[in-house]
């Protein structure tokens, strides 16, 4: 059935679909309506909501209910995220999956409730301590919020791994239509997925009828850690093979390349169009997966003399994994606003301009 539902809500009902059985958080701006939402929705399917004392808390109870067993989620916002990032590396060590959702705001500091994108190399480059990766997904839209999120429980299955959907205040907050499973069809994909729990060989679910379980990220003796971080490692490089995903508009005859993630694409596929109508050719790469990161398209763009221009709600943080991609081959130009303050599509279009005019003098 077709609803109307903002991106927060949308969160919530993919973590629904895809069997989330316990939810962990605490409030903050401006992702409440997605804890609303899981208050709601996990005591109508007999779930467990926990409004957490603090993110703290509220990471380590997933922690938990992840270790038994259970598809478990958390979602904050940026200075909450900060408060998680030892849980989460203590989830990347112990091999236990969980969802991560970030709905982003100004920073840093306390900042303020507005959109950004300043979170990109927390979420990406490992916020807490130690050798350690997280699947990253930034969608641009409620339906593919929707979509996105219930993937992710099944990679975090997977993988043994949290992913983080990193988003901002205006996809949490805007209404779009998506299609959504009827009751039944819920409660059909739900028993399926209880299922699937129930079948996790390694989570702490009693040893009458097997040997113990242990779950640890505390290696005392020489060179266990290391053995455990090769294998981590390896894992990690899968996800790298595997997990890339992208989207790119109109970059065959491009000759300049917008790179955005997130809401800004959106606003970056405004500005393509209009510079398209003045002539202009513009062509738009999107990383849906922000890590695993899609190097290789990117790098392949920078072969064929394209040149890119990265758009950011922050000063300046994916532009360094596009300049990585590149290798020098390519021109990589920034346009970047932050403190909650949203770049435009006739500032864009003017960046556009400005490099036109240089290409042509060159």
């Amino acid at each position: 059935m077709k609803v109307l539902i903002s991106g927060n809500e949308a969160i919530g009902e993919g973590a629904i679909q895809a069997g989330c059985t316990f939810y962990a958080g605490y409030p903050i701006t401006p992702q409440n309506e997605l804890t609303a939402y899981m208050a709601k929705m996990m005591s109508e399917i007999g779930g467990t909501f926990i409004q957490a004392e603090s993110e703290l808390a509220a990471i380590n109870m997933v922690f938990g209910a992840s270790a038994a067993g259970a598809r478990a989620m958390t979602s904050s916002s940026s200075p909450g995220i900060s408060l998680k990032q030892e849980g989460i590396s203590y989830l990347v060590g112990c091999e236990l999956p969980a969802v991560i959702v970030n709905m982003m705001r100004a920073g840093p500091g306390l900042g303020n409730i507005t959109p950004a994108q300043g979170d990109y190399f927390q979420a990406t480059k490992g916020g807490g301590h130690g050798d350690y990766y997280l699947i990253v997904f930034a969608p641009n839209s409620v339906e593919e919020a929707f979509e996105l999120q219930k993937q992710a429980f099944d990679l975090a299955d997977r993988y043994r791994n949290p992913v983080l959907i990193l988003g901002d205040g205006i996809l949490g907050q805007m209404m779009e239509a998506i299609t959504i499973n009827s009751q039944s069809q819920r409660t059909s994909l739900r028993s399926k997925q209880l299922t699937t729990n129930s079948q996790k060989h390694w989570a702490l679910t009693g040893c009458k009828n097997r040997q113990p379980n242990i779950i640890r990220s505390l290696f005392l003796k020489e060179g266990v850690l290391e053995k455990h971080n090769k294998k981590l490692q390896k894992k990690f490089a899968e996800m790298q093979e595997k997990e890339v995903r992208y989207e790119k508009i109109n970059i065959e005859d491009a000759e300049v390349i917008l790179i955005a993630y997130g809401t800004m694409s959106r606003i970056c596929r405004g500005a393509m169009q209009r510079a398209r109508k003045q002539g202009i050719k513009i062509g738009l790469i999107r990383p849906i997966s922000l890590w695993p990161f899609p190097y290789s398209v990117i790098k392949e763009m920078a072969c064929l003399n394209k040149r890119f221009l990265v758009v950011e709600m922050s000063y300046g943080q994916m532009v360094e994994d596009v300049r990585l991609a590149v290798e020098g081959k390519s021109k990589v130009d920034f346009y970047g606003r932050g403190g909650g303050v949203i770049p435009q599509e006739k500032e864009i279009l003017q960046k556009i301009n400005q490099i036109s005019k240089c290409k042509l003098k060159t």
